[in-house]
């Protein structure tokens, strides 16, 4: 049966609703994520930092694999408010936080959270997307995340000159505050009547290694998260400490660098779904990332402007990928594949795990910067994953 226009205005209303919350939520979560490393590194080594993010991130992958039969017993807006709230206590924690210890259990507290909340987040848009706008649908809703991305750099280093780490966590903290009352005052909006599939995640896993094309976008998510994990802990540490730019440069680069996935990915998704597919775009998208992580590993010189367009340009192959990750990915999957979706989102700290781990074997033998050649080399098996997928087109 056709859908209703009145039911396609309808839910253009609720994606809206969603966009917004999407943008102020990618804010909260962005003001913390440049510095957290920094601010690690003030009580403990840097590999120690490295051990941090895999501890915390591999009590964020059980939570994730708990999270689907919770979603389905309790439901998806109950959870959100759950997962809201831990947030919000995590980040007034790392404000407040003096040592070592209280410093890694308010990371481990604020990593689940904020992974969770944006599983959340994936079924609540999720909820209101057709497929044959998939693309559209999900360009958009990271293109207004990834606006709260680039503001949040700038004002984060003019916080930090302000009054140090912690007035960052605080304002983080503060952001989550109309995200909440949007959450509360359109909740009968936003509540849907799904039917989540149960499959036990043994047989997810087996379906997802079976199926090429699942296996290949979750190969190619990993290896995106991977560069994430490395770009968000090891980058600002080795401009920052490593080559001595100062914070207040720092933060007008990274909101420069973070452009492209607002200026990309909305054009990206418009021509995904209607001239060339994914694939196309997917390669063109990892051949810049290769490229520019061989670039990190040769420039040692710590000039502003040289770094300011190497990170964009890393940015910009990313901003492709992810894009094209998102449009493919939920091209495939639909709302009720709730443990595929938790499963997808299991790559982020996945790849939290695997990064911080190459770097602690990276540095026992070798300086930093060669960090970024391991990552060079390993996304060049990119292309291979990318041959394996059914294009959608």
């Amino acid at each position: 049966m056709p859908t209703s226009r009145a039911l396609v205005r309808k839910n253009h209303k609720r994606l809206l609703i969603l966009y917004i919350m999407g943008f102020i939520l990618a804010l909260a979560s962005a003001l913390p994520a440049y510095v957290q490393s920094n601010f690690l590194s003030q009580f403990v080594s840097l590999s120690t930092v490295s051990l941090f993010f895999i501890i915390s991130n591999f009590l964020t992958i059980i939570a994730i694999f708990f999270f689907p039969e919770l979603i389905k017993k309790l439901s998806n807006i109950f959870l959100t408010k759950i997962t809201l709230i831990s947030f919000f206590v995590s980040a007034l924690w790392l404000s407040l936080a003096t040592d070592p210890l209280n410093a890694l259990l308010a990371i481990i507290l604020f990593s689940v959270s904020v992974n969770l909340i944006w599983i959340n987040m994936d079924f609540l848009v999720e909820s209101f997307s057709d497929n044959a706008t998939t693309g559209r649908t999900r360009t958009v809703y990271f293109t207004f995340m990834n606006a709260g991305w680039i503001i949040a750099p700038a004002f984060s280093s003019y916080l930090i000159a302000s009054g140090g780490y912690k007035l960052t966590f605080i304002a983080s903290a503060f952001f989550l505050i109309p995200f909440f009352f949007i959450l509360l005052t359109q909740e009968k909006q936003l509540r849907n009547k799904t039917r989540y599939s149960s499959e036990k995640i043994k047989s997810v896993i087996h379906k997802i290694w079976h199926n090429k094309n699942l296996r290949g976008i979750f190969s190619i998510a990993m290896l995106l998260q991977l560069f994430y994990s490395s770009a968000v802990i090891y980058i600002p540490i080795y401009l920052h400490q490593t080559l001595g730019i100062d914070w207040n440069d720092l933060g007008l680069m990274f909101s420069i660098m973070l452009l492209p996935f607002v200026i990309f990915e909305i054009p990206a998704g418009i021509i995904a779904d209607k001239y060339i597919g994914e694939k196309e775009i997917l390669t063109v998208g990892f051949t810049i990332l290769t490229i520019v992580l061989f670039f990190f590993y040769y420039i040692k010189v710590p000039t502003v402007w040289v770094w300011t367009l190497v990170l964009f340009a890393s940015r910009s192959g990313a901003a492709l990928i992810e894009a094209m990750r998102e449009t493919y990915f939920f091209k495939i999957v639909d709302v009720e594949d709730v443990d595929y979706i938790n499963l997808f989102r299991l790559t982020s700290p996945l790849a939290y795990i695997i990064g911080p781990g190459l770097a602690i074997l990276t540095l026992k033998f070798l300086p930093l910067n060669n960090l970024f050649l391991v990552l060079a080399i390993i996304m060049l098996s990119s292309f291979y994953f990318i041959a394996s997928l059914k294009d959608t087109k």
